[in-house]
């Protein structure tokens, strides 16, 4: 360690004479020394006892440096530093070197979404696909190669992106890459296909929207394309590369995915099923862009949680079909002050469980969580099956208190038995 370190200061110690001998307003660079120094570095031959420009540095000269430079020193010569070079308070200027190590790039202090003085939608990069139409299945093809030129989302520089793509105008059917991590020029080459008869190709776009991941919070939308005219692409052969410039886009309301699940209540029993039949279209909350869901219904009654229940986990999926009931024993009369708040989880063998979405059902739930309910009361014994579209927790945990206060002594608590082998 010792002879890197001589190395090294020899070689700050040149720096400096240089610095001294020809950019001094001292006037140096006409003296014996600087003469010899000039001489040096231009190739010449001069004695080893003249080309050290080392001076008393702690340590000594390495092995390429000879004592009798220290001996020679002109008049004026500067005193001998006497703090390190790796000091703060070294001030030395340095020629620029030619590194991006240590320097400091404005670009990655800006805001999010600020990216100079170009117009919206600029600085969004370019995405790459191949498109062609299978006539003998009717499938649209679908093979994203990749992209260029992302704007970086991430505090390190980079973003961590993966692309979304739906058939417009329904959206019933997405897919989504894998997520690529920390890069601006991701390289996805992953197939699709969407089923659409031929005589509907004029009327459906091809939407696709590139997000950065984020594993903690809602992932940020890069920007986004539509491609139309699907129906001249069916006449190619699909192996020419398409480039499209990927457009700035407004955030999108989240997308979590849909739930299919059925109601039956049988009153002279008291027992209500809540059968989870299968989700669709989830948020991706795993680098693989999957997830591992299960889903947990929790029967609620004046904002205190019963009792909850869950069913099976689904293994790197994000339309998990489950087909499981959960069965809850609840006397009619208490029927009306009850609802079922379903959410469907992540799964995570390390960490917490993460939240995908949740609806809620009963009496005084929302729109077609209020219908569905109703519809399962005036169609007693027969189950009723509704999709519900997941939304963010926030929108339900208000319905539900961590502290609830106990019961009034009037109001009894609903007695709840569960039939699933996933209970907790």
């Amino acid at each position: 360690m010792s002879g890197d370190w001589d190395e090294d200061l020899c070689k700050k110690a040149l720096v400096l004479v240089e610095e001294l001998c020809f950019n001094s307003p001292r006037g140096y660079s006409q003296s014996e020394s600087c003469k010899e120094f000039s001489y040096l570095v231009r190739g010449g031959k001069r004695p080893m006892d003249a080309a050290c420009p080392c001076f008393d540095p702690p340590g000594g000269c390495s092995s390429s440096c000879s004592s009798g430079w220290k001996h020679r020193k002109p008049a004026g010569w500067p005193k001998p530093m006497t703090h390190q070079l790796s000091s703060p308070d070294f001030h030395g200027e340095e020629k620029e070197q030619v590194t991006s190590i240590g320097q400091i790039k404005p670009e990655l202090y800006r805001p999010k979404g600020d990216q100079g003085d170009g117009k919206p939608g600029d600085n969004c990069g370019k995405i790459s696909f191949l498109l062609r139409y299978a006539f003998n299945t009717e499938q649209l093809v679908v093979k994203i190669l990749k992209a260029l030129d992302l704007p970086a989302k991430d505090a390190n520089g980079f973003s961590d992106p993966y692309v979304k793509i739906y058939l417009l105008p329904d959206r019933k059917k997405k897919f989504q890459t894998k997520v690529h991590r920390k890069t601006l020029n991701p390289v996805f080459n992953e197939t699709f296909q969407f089923g659409v008869p031929l005589n509907e190709l004029h009327s459906r776009k091809l939407h696709f929207s590139v997000y950065d991941f984020d594993r903690f919070s809602r992932h940020d939308l890069i920007g986004q394309v539509v491609v139309d005219n699907l129906l001249d692409f069916s006449e190619g052969s699909g192996d020419k590369p398409v480039w499209r410039d990927i457009v700035e886009g407004t955030a999108e309301k989240a997308d979590l995915g849909e739930l299919n699940f059925s109601l039956c209540y049988l009153p002279t029993a008291g027992r209500l099923t809540a059968t989870v039949i299968k989700a669709t279209n989830l948020k991706a909350m795993d680098l693989t862009g999957f997830s591992d869901p299960y889903v947990k219904a929790s029967l609620v009654c004046d904002g205190r949680r019963l009792k909850k229940r869950k069913t099976s986990i689904k293994k790197n999926t994000l339309n998990p079909t489950y087909n499981e009931a959960l069965v809850f024993d609840i006397p009619n009369e208490n029927i009306e002050s009850v609802s079922i708040v379903i959410a469907v989880m992540d799964y995570d063998c390390i960490g917490h469980n993460e939240v995908i979405g949740m609806c809620r059902v009963g009496s005084e739930a929302d729109g077609p969580g209020r219908e569905h309910w109703a519809a399962m009361l005036a169609n007693p014994r027969k189950p009723i099956e509704h999709w519900h579209q997941l939304v963010e927790e926030k929108a339900i945990a208000t319905f539900v208190s961590k502290a609830p206060p106990l019961p009034p002594a009037s109001s009894p608590k609903p007695h709840i038995v569960v039939d699933s082998p996933h209970s907790d």
